[in-house]
């Protein structure tokens, strides 16, 4: 029984996608890093309900869920095109964002708000918007919001 259980968890684990998401970390000031690490540790248990996943290199600005990973960088440059997107900001749950589109999905950039937080979410979690109401009470907790949406 034990094997057989072990065995069930194994092949659990392994079509979540296993091994670790390699994401890009960013390199922001010592302050952003030390804002972002308690808002990437203290996001859901499950986005989409997709498992966390492990990141390469480790890092405290960067979390993944599921296969295709759902990818979150905490630290991040504004997106080009993010100075004149105040009008294009849109609110999901209280937290303003700016979409990008992506050949495999759709970027997500919080907007009017202390930290830059993306979300990169894949075409197979469509629609991609709906893992920002998984992740707005943490971001509204732990990103301070300096303007709100328009």
């Amino acid at each position: 029984m034990r094997v057989a259980l072990t065995t069930a968890l194994l092949a659990a684990l392994t079509s979540c996608g296993s091994d670790p998401v390699p994401i890009a970390v960013p390199e922001p000031a010592p302050e952003v890093s030390d804002a972002c690490a308690p808002l990437i540790k203290a996001l859901p248990a499950k986005i989409l309900d997709a498992d966390p996943r492990s990141t390469t290199p480790e890092s405290p600005l960067t979390a993944a869920y599921g296969d295709p990973p759902i990818e979150i960088t905490c630290g991040v440059s504004p997106p080009a095109g993010m100075a004149q997107a105040q009008s294009q900001c849109f609110e999901v749950n209280g937290v303003g964002w700016f979409a990008k589109e992506a050949s495999n999905g759709v970027i997500f950039t919080t907007i009017g708000r202390k930290l830059y937080v993306e979300i990169a979410v894949p075409k197979k979690y469509t629609p991609e918007a709906n893992a920002l109401t998984d992740v707005s009470d943490t971001i509204k907790t732990h990103n301070q919001l300096i303007t709100p949406c328009t």
